[in-house]
C-alpha cells in the first residue's frame, strides 16, 4: 500500500497551457429518465415524450470557464419565453411521477459572468390515456305525416388522451365501420370538449339492440395500453327522471332536523344518485342514503344550493336543486335622513324627516318592520308615513318619514324587525329625535395627527366624534392602494381608535377617519386624517465584504446607511475582532469609514462597524487579509482520463485557474490532497509554481487511480501569508471522448457520456448503459451477459432489453460522433454478446455526411452465439466525413437481448488473422501491466512469464514490438 502511494503522489510540475480559458457558458440538454422517444419535431425544437406518471430526468451539460451556474425554469407551453419565478439551482432536474399539467418547455439556463447567458430549452409531451366516457342519446321524429316514426340512437364515446386517440366501435365481436350499412355512421362531432366518436344508429332495427363496445387506443405510444367501454343497448334504454318531496325553495329554523327525499322515477340502466351542495362541500352533519339527503341540528352555515343529479349516461343528467334557507337575522341599523329637498344637514322643525331601518336577513324579503314612538306603536297619518321597502334604500328596508317636523314629534322611535311565527328573536334599534339630535363632526385630538411608534410595537390612532347619535368610524389609507393591516380596504371602530398591533414599516403612511352614513346621520361623510410614522433600525451596506490585499497595502472600509427611521447616524462603532476600536469623533453623515493602513498578519481578521439610529443597530461586516483567493477548477478538460480499462488504473489531467492572482502576493505553491470517496486517509503533497496571471491554465496529473473508484481533490493556494481559500471537486472516471478525427482510442462506456454516442431519435427505443451491479434483478436468465468484457462487477457495456413492451423487428440504434476523414481505411472493431434463444439481429453501419445523410450496412450478425464475448474487425472506406451506427433489432420474444462492449475505431487496415478475446484480454495484461509495477525484478518475472504463455507467435511478436 504504501508503494502504490509513494507512485500515486509522484509529482508532475504544474505547467502553463496558455491564455483565453476564460470562456461564457454553453449548455446542451440531455435526457436520462424514462423518456418514450427525444425528437426534432418540424419546427427544430427538440421534444422529449414521457409516459404520465413516469419519472422525467433532464441534464443540463454545460462547459465555460469559470464552471457556470444552472438554473431551470418552466413555462407552460410554447406561448412565453419568460422564466418563472420558480425554478431548480442544478445541472439535473427530476420530477418524480410527472402529471400532464408539468408537460411545457423546460429551460436551462447557464450563466458563470463571462458573455451572456447560455439558454437551451426542450419541450416535454407528456402522453395518456384516460378511461373513456360514453354517453347514449336518442331522438325521435315523425316520418311522412306521421305515419310512423324514427327512432335514431347516438353513442357518443369521449376520452382525454395525448397523443390525439384512435376510436374503434364494435357490435358484440364485429367491428363497425363508417356506412357499414345504412342504419351505421361514425363520424366526430364538431365543438366538443375532448376527443369524441359518435357511433349514429339510424331508424333503429331489432339487431341493433346489442353490446356496444368503445375502444380507444394511442397505438401503444409509451407502451400505454388500450382502454375500452362497454353499454348494452335495448329497447327499454332510457335516460333518467327524478321528483323531489319538497319544493325548489326551502325555508327552515336553526336546529331543525330536516330530510329531503329524492325519487328516481325512471332510467335504465339504473341511474346512480349523488348528492352535492354549493358552495362549499355537504355539511358534516349530513347523511346521504340513496335518494334521501338527512342534515340534524341545521345551522345557518349549511345554507345554499342543494344538488340531486342523477347519472346513468343516457341522455343528459336528471338534475334537481334545493335552495336550502336557514332562518337567521343580524346587523340591524338606522339612518336619519333631513330634509332632502331643502338640502339639509341637520333636524330643523317644519321641515321633513326620515327615520330608516334595516336588518340582513334569510330570507331577506320575510322580514316585517314594526316602529313605536315612546314605547307605542306608531299610526299612518298624514303627516306619518311608513313604507316597508324603501327604493330609495338596500331592498326591505323600511323607513318612517314624518311630513313637517313639529315640537310633538320628538321623542324616543323604536324598529323591530321580526320573523313572524318563526322562533327567531327579534332584533331592534332605537332613534331618539330632539333638539339635542345633532349631525356629527370628527376631529383629531390635540397632538395626535402624527403618531410615531418603532416596528414592532402597537399603535393607536384616534379621531374623536361629536354629536348625537354618535355614528361608527370608517378608517382606510389615503397615500397607498393597500388593505388595512386586517387584509379589508376598509374597517369600522365604533369608539374612533384604531388599534394596530406588531406595526411594520410598511404600515407607514396616511390614514382617513370618516363617519359612517348608517346608525346616525345619511349625509355627507365628515373625514380626517392621521399621520402614522415607523421607526426602524438602518439598512446598511455592505452587510458583508471579503475584502483580499497584498501584504503592506492599505484599506479603507466603509459602512452606507441606506435607509432608516430617523435617517441619520447617530453612533458608529467599529470593532476588531471583537474587540472595540477607539476613533476620532467624525461629523454627521450616513456613512462611517475606517482606515487599515498596512495588511499585515496583525491588522488581518473581521472588522464591524456598528450603525445606530437610535431605534435599532444594523452591521456591516468586513473580512481584510492577505489570503488569496480559490482555484477555479477548469471541467473542459478534452478526454481528462487516461486509461486502460484492463490494468484498472487510471490516471487524470487536474487544470485550473487562479480566481484574481493579482489582488495578493503572488502564489508560491498548491496544496494537494486527495482521497478516494471510500475511504478516509488523505493524502497530501505540494505543487510548486513558476508563473502566475489571470487567466493562465495549470496543470498536475494524477496517476494510478483505481478504476472505477472516484475522488476528492482538495487545492489550497499558499503566498507568503499563507493558505488561501480552498477548492474541492470530486474527479471521476471518464471514457475518452472520440475525437473528430479517429484515433485508436477505445470506448468502454464506463461514464454516462458514453464517449459522445448519442441514441437515435428516429428509432423504436434506446441502448441501455450498465453494469453487473445495475442489473434489474428481476432480468430475463438465459439471455445477456452477465458481465462486461473485463469481468469485474463495476465495468459497463451497452445493451438492448428484449422484455415488453419491445415486439419483434423493433430497433435500437446507437450513433458515434462525427469523424473527419484522415485516412482512406479504418477498422472498427468491437464485442458483442449474442446470448438467448430470440437473438434477432445486431447491424453495423456506417452514415457518410454529404448533401444528404446515406446509410450503408458493412457487417450483420443474427441468431444465438453463445454466452461469450466475441471481437469482430470490420474495415470501412468512407468517402466523407462519417458517422458509426449499431443498429439492434428485436427478435422473435423476450430472450433477445443484445450487447456491445469496448469499441475501437483505427485508422488503416484491419488484422487479418483475428486476435480471440480471451488471448487479446491476456496481452492487454501482459502489455500493460509489468511496467507499472513497483519491483523491477518481479516485472521482468512476469513478462517473461506473459510471452511463455502468450498464444500464438503473432501476440508474442506484438509484445517483443511493444517493448521495444
Amino acid at each position: 500500500m504504501e508503494r502504490i502511494c509513494l507512485v500515486f503522489l509522484a509529482l508532475v510540475p504544474a505547467c502553463i497551457r496558455g491564455q483565453g480559458v476564460y470562456a461564457p457558458a454553453q449548455a446542451q440538454i440531455i435526457h436520462a429518465g424514462q423518456a418514450c422517444v427525444v425528437k426534432e419535431d418540424n419546427i427544430s425544437e427538440r421534444v422529449y415524450t414521457i409516459r404520465e406518471g413516469d419519472t422525467l430526468v433532464l441534464q443540463c451539460l454545460v462547459t465555460g470557464h469559470p464552471r457556470p451556474q444552472v438554473r431551470w425554469t418552466k413555462t407552460a407551453g410554447s406561448a412565453s419565453d419568460k422564466f418563472q419565478e420558480t425554478s431548480v439551482f442544478n445541472e439535473t432536474l427530476r420530477i418524480e411521477k410527472i402529471q400532464r399539467l408539468q408537460g411545457g418547455r423546460y429551460y436551462c439556463k447557464a450563466e458563470n459572468g463571462v458573455g451572456v447567458p447560455a439558454i437551451k430549452s426542450i419541450r416535454v409531451d407528456v402522453q395518456y390515456l384516460d378511461e373513456p366516457v360514453l354517453t347514449i342519446h336518442q331522438t325521435i321524429s315523425d316520418v311522412r305525416g306521421s305515419f310512423y316514426q324514427e327512432k335514431t340512437v347516438f353513442l357518443r364515446c369521449t376520452v382525454n388522451s395525448n397523443p390525439p386517440a384512435r376510436f374503434i366501435w364494435k357490435r358484440g365481436a364485429e367491428t363497425l365501420s363508417h356506412s357499414q350499412d345504412n342504419g351505421v355512421d361514425i363520424y366526430e362531432p364538431l365543438y366538443t370538449q375532448g376527443e369524441t366518436k359518435v357511433l349514429k344508429l339510424k331508424n333503429l332495427r331489432p339487431q341493433d339492440y346489442a353490446s356496444y363496445t368503445c375502444q380507444v387506443s394511442v397505438r401503444n405510444v409509451c407502451g400505454i395500453p388500450d382502454k375500452s367501454i362497454a353499454f348494452q343497448l335495448t329497447n327499454t334504454t332510457a335516460p333518467p327522471t327524478l321528483k323531489l318531496s319538497v319544493n325548489e325553495t326551502l325555508v327552515v329554523n336553526p336546529g331543525d332536523n330536516i330530510t329531503i327525499q329524492c325519487s328516481l322515477t325512471g332510467g335504465d340502466p339504473l341511474p346512480e344518485v349523488v348528492w352535492s351542495h354549493s358552495p362549499s362541500p355537504m355539511p358534516q352533519n349530513s347523511l346521504v342514503q340513496g335518494g334521501n339527503l338527512t342534515i340534524w341540528r341545521i345551522h345557518v352555515e349549511d345554507s345554499g344550493y342543494y344538488n340531486c343529479t342523477a347519472i346513468n349516461n343516457v341522455g343528459n343528467p336528471a338534475k334537481k336543486t334545493v335552495n336550502l334557507l336557514v332562518r337567521s337575522m343580524k346587523n340591524v341599523t338606522f339612518q336619519i335622513t333631513p330634509d332632502v329637498i331643502k338640502e339639509s344637514e341637520s333636524i330643523q322643525l317644519g321641515q321633513d324627516l326620515k327615520l330608516s331601518c334595516h336588518v340582513d336577513a334569510v330570507p331577506q324579503e320575510k322580514v316585517f318592520y314594526f316602529w313605536y314612538k315612546n314605547g307605542k306603536p306608531a299610526r299612518m297619518s298624514d303627516r306619518l308615513l311608513i313604507t316597508r321597502n324603501d327604493p330609495e334604500l338596500p331592498p326591505v328596508t323600511s323607513s318612517m318619514e314624518i311630513i313637517d317636523l313639529r315640537f310633538s314629534d320628538y321623542g324616543t322611535y323604536l324598529c323591530v324587525a321580526s320573523f313572524q311565527g318563526a322562533p327567531i328573536p327579534d332584533l331592534s334599534v332605537e332613534v331618539n329625535i330632539s333638539s339635542e339630535t345633532v349631525p356629527p363632526t370628527i376631529s383629531v385630538p390635540k397632538g395626535q395627527s402624527t403618531i410615531t411608534v418603532r416596528e414592532g410595537s402597537r399603535a393607536e390612532l384616534q379621531c374623536e366624534v361629536r354629536g348625537k347619535p354618535k355614528p361608527p368610524i370608517i378608517w382606510s389609507r389615503v397615500d397607498k392602494e393597500a388593505p388595512m393591516p386586517s387584509g379589508t380596504m376598509t374597517e369600522e371602530t365604533y369608539d374612533g381608535k384604531l388599534r394596530l398591533e406588531s406595526v411594520s414599516r410598511e404600515m407607514s403612511g396616511t390614514y382617513k377617519c370618516q363617519t359612517a352614513r348608517y346608525n346616525g346621520f345619511n349625509i355627507r361623510p365628515r373625514e380626517a386624517m392621521v399621520q402614522l410614522n415607523i421607526q426602524f433600525p438602518p439598512v446598511v451596506e455592505p452587510t458583508f465584504q471579503d475584502i483580499r490585499q497584498g501584504l503592506g497595502r492599505s484599506v479603507t472600509l466603509r459602512c452606507t446607511m441606506l435607509k432608516g427611521s430617523p435617517m441619520k447616524v447617530a453612533t458608529a462603532v467599529w470593532r476588531f475582532n471583537g474587540n472595540l476600536l477607539t476613533l476620532p469623533p467624525a461629523e454627521q453623515q450616513d456613512y462611517s469609514e475606517l482606515k487599515v493602513d498596512s495588511v499585515i498578519r496583525d491588522t488581518s481578521g473581521s472588522y464591524e462597524c456598528s450603525i445606530s439610529n437610535d431605534v435599532g443597530v444594523s452591521t456591516c461586516l468586513f473580512q481584510v487579509s492577505a489570503k488569496a483567493y480559490n482555484p477555479e477548477f477548469y471541467y473542459d478538460t478534452p478526454n481528462p482520463t487516461l486509461s486502460q480499462k484492463q490494468s484498472k488504473n487510471y490516471s487524470y489531467i487536474l487544470q485550473w485557474t487562479q480566481k484574481e492572482p493579482d489582488a495578493v502576493d503572488p502564489i508560491l505553491r498548491y496544496r494537494l490532497e486527495v482521497r478516494p470517496l471510500s475511504q478516509r486517509n488523505t493524502i497530501q503533497t505540494f505543487i510548486p509554481v513558476q508563473k502566475m496571471e489571470k487567466g493562465l491554465l495549470l496543470e498536475h496529473v494524477l496517476p494510478n487511480l483505481k478504476v472505477p473508484q472516484s475522488y476528492e481533490v482538495r487545492l489550497t493556494p499558499i503566498t507568503s501569508f499563507g493558505a488561501g481559500d480552498m477548492a474541492s471537486r470530486i474527479i471521476q472516471y471518464l471514457e475518452p471522448i472520440n475525437s473528430p478525427s479517429p484515433a485508436d482510442n477505445t470506448c468502454h462506456f464506463e461514464d454516462e457520456k458514453i464517449c459522445g454516442f448519442m441514441q437515435d431519435r428516429m428509432d423504436n427505443f434506446d441502448w441501455t448503459r450498465q453494469n453487473a451491479q445495475t442489473q434489474n434483478p428481476k432480468r430475463t436468465v438465459n439471455t445477456g451477459p452477465p458481465t462486461d468484457i473485463s469481468g469485474t462487477k463495476e465495468g459497463y457495456y451497452m445493451f438492448i432489453e428484449a422484455s415488453r413492451p419491445r415486439v419483434e423487428g423493433d430497433k435500437a440504434r446507437l450513433i458515434s460522433p462525427l469523424y473527419n476523414i484522415t485516412a482512406k481505411y479504418y477498422c472498427v472493431s468491437f464485442y458483442y454478446h449474442m446470448y438467448g434463444k430470440h437473438i434477432g439481429s445486431l447491424n453495423l453501419l456506417v452514415r457518410v455526411k454529404n448533401k444528404r445523410a446515406i446509410d450503408t450496412q458493412v457487417w450483420s450478425l443474427s441468431g444465438n452465439r453463445g454466452n461469450k464475448w466475441q471481437q469482430v474487425h470490420v474495415p470501412i472506406n468512407p468517402p466523407g466525413p462519417f458517422q458509426i451506427i449499431f443498429e439492434g433489432v428485436r427478435g422473435t420474444n423476450y430472450e433477445g437481448d443484445i450487447a456491445i462492449d469496448d469499441v475501437t475505431l483505427k485508422k488503416g487496415d484491419c488484422p487479418r488473422k483475428p486476435i480471440g478475446p480471451n488471448k487479446e484480454i491476456f496481452f492487454h495484461l501482459c502489455l500493460i501491466q509489468p511496467p507499472q509495477h513497483p519491483l523491477v525484478e518481479e516485472a521482468r518475472q512476469r513478462r517473461a512469464t506473459c510471452k511463455l504463455r502468450a498464444a500464438g507467435e503473432s501476440v508474442a511478436a506484438k509484445m517483443d514490438r511493444a517493448e521495444g
